[in-house]
């Protein structure tokens, strides 16, 4: 790949390129360093998918911090950094497997700025992940939108976006997600595949109600056990999947009574299943995590 720069000051980055449900990241092995070997900016231009490899984001594998076995982060397709990522932590997960030649199942222990998160390589292939338990106090998520619940809670709560009156339910999974089931303009449910993701999407992740920014996810309600999804990005736009964004969109379906505490969410790259456990609070996602390719790039 052409980068700026003189030749000498040129040099080469082993890469290998991983997808979950067509969230694509750049995975580097970082381990042998705490600071990331990419920086944002280039990270950015790492994604573009007409001059660069191409992503949703970059993934550094660094050494284990917080007691783990490894640490995550990520820089998003803009170069902006994520607090976690619900595909792109299946996918490193995957890529330690493959790292370390490990065969079977196994449980990893990934650090993240968003806590330590456990990863379960089942035998299916399958990757299963302990996301944590979700956060509701808007102060915490965060959202100047006030708690409209009993207990606290941001639900049904109306904003306004392009002219509509938009009903939304606020929920952190260790980075903020908006997640919205009808409005004025589809009072009895939003047909997801309708929706102008391009024009609404930034609308949303820049309100003033988000002072950090917000995912948004877009749900249409198939069953009490089955949803459908499409999703605005923080930092990446529209993606083919969001891992943190699907298990955010069960819990605020739990919330509004749509839906039962277990899921199979269709998102546009396929299906993610979520468990929203009501003994101790906690979310499991389970989906795949896959090698598209591996190579070496010139910054």
């Amino acid at each position: 790949m052409a980068a700026a720069g003189s030749a000498a000051s040129r040099r080469e980055l082993p890469f290998s390129k991983y997808q979950g449900i067509g969230n694509d990241f750049i995975l580097v092995d970082n381990r042998h360093s705490s600071e990331p070997l990419v920086s944002q900016e280039e990270a950015a231009r790492l994604c573009d998918r007409n001059f660069g490899v191409g992503g949703d984001g970059v993934i550094f594998l660094l050494p284990g911090a917080q007691g783990a076995d490894y640490s995550m982060r990520i820089f998003n397709s803009d170069g902006s950094e994520p607090e976690m990522c619900g595909n792109g932590i299946r996918c490193l997960a995957r890529f330690i497997a493959d790292a370390t030649n490990s065969q079977g199942t196994q449980t990893i222990s990934i650090s993240t700025l968003a806590g330590v998160m456990q990863a379960h390589m089942r035998a299916d292939g399958q990757v299963r992940v302990d996301m944590g338990e979700p956060i509701l106090a808007p102060a915490l998520i965060p959202t100047l939108l006030p708690a409209t619940s009993p207990e606290g809670a941001v639900v049904r709560a109306p904003l306004e976006v392009d002219g509509v009156t938009w009903q939304v339910t606020c929920v952190s999974m260790g980075n903020p997600h908006c997640i919205t089931f009808s409005s004025s303009a589809s009072p009895e449910g939003l047909d997801v595949a309708s929706i102008d993701l391009h024009r609404i999407g930034p609308m949303f992740e820049n309100h003033p109600a988000f002072p950090a920014r917000t995912n948004t996810e877009f749900v249409e309600v198939i069953s009490r056990n089955e949803l459908r999804m499409r999703v605005w990005e923080r930092g990446a736009g529209p993606t083919l999947a969001c891992g943190t964004g699907t298990c955010a969109l069960v819990v605020a379906a739990v919330l509004e009574g749509r839906a039962e505490r277990s899921c199979l969410v269709h998102l546009p790259g396929g299906p993610l299943e979520i468990e929203w456990r009501e003994e101790d609070n906690r979310i499991h996602m389970t989906g795949p995590a896959d090698l598209v390719f591996a190579g070496t790039v010139v910054l």
